[in-house]
């Protein structure tokens, strides 16, 4: 038996048909890790290490993708294919690994963007390796979220209403707009004149 991981549980469903018997579709629902909530979850001083733990409201999707586990063949990680996917697959892959589940198991990232039966059958048929590109590119996003809202949403709180949340977008547009309307403010009208004149050179004018 082959353990296939996605991110919905409508699509699981969906999946399995498709599959058969050999292939048993389980979700995530969505990501099973995070930031510890908390300061130094990232610590700029130090490569900017990332701690995580585990999302407390998916731990029963990861036991239950730990216990199929132990009858499977192979694992299939087939989350979504853009970065975050990417993301949610390698979290996945490391808490397996910490929990020991994986042991000899063969692991392979599967993406498809088209839920039909062609189109997974062909995913599946020609896995991957996990990108630690994607990886890292979504890391970086969450490292940017962190260190601009835990600095910036408490001052929000305290400034203008509590449960606002200061983003790695909202933030420089806001301080954009802010400079903008200070240099509106700070402008001083000059009189100025436009000056116009017909003028002749060796019969031609201009």
């Amino acid at each position: 038996m082959n353990l296939v991981i996605v991110e919905s549980p409508a699509k699981a469903k969906t999946i399995n048909k498709y599959l058969g018997k050999d292939f048993k579709v389980l979700a995530s629902y969505g990501h099973v890790r995070d930031l510890v909530p908390k300061e130094g979850a990232v610590d700029p001083g130090d490569g900017f290490k990332m701690k995580y733990q585990q999302i407390e409201r998916n731990d029963r999707q990861v036991q239950a993708i730990s216990k199929a586990l132990k009858t499977a063949d192979a694992l299939y990680l087939a989350t979504d294919p853009d970065r975050e996917g990417e993301a949610i697959s390698w979290h996945l892959y490391e808490l397996l690994k910490n929990r020991r589940a994986l042991k000899d198991k063969a692991v392979h990232r599967v993406v498809f963007n088209e839920v039909t039966k062609k189109a997974i059958q062909e995913a599946i048929d020609h896995p991957r390796t996990l990108s630690m590109d994607l990886v890292n590119a979504q890391q970086a996003r969450r490292a940017l979220d962190y260190l601009v809202g835990f600095n910036l949403s408490p001052l929000l709180w305290k400034k203008v209403r509590r449960g606002l949340s200061a983003g790695r977008v909202q933030s420089p547009a806001l301080r954009m707009i802010v400079e903008r309307e200070e240099e509106i403010e700070a402008f001083k009208a000059r009189e100025y004149w436009t000056i116009e004149a017909d003028l002749t050179k060796a019969t031609q004018t201009f």
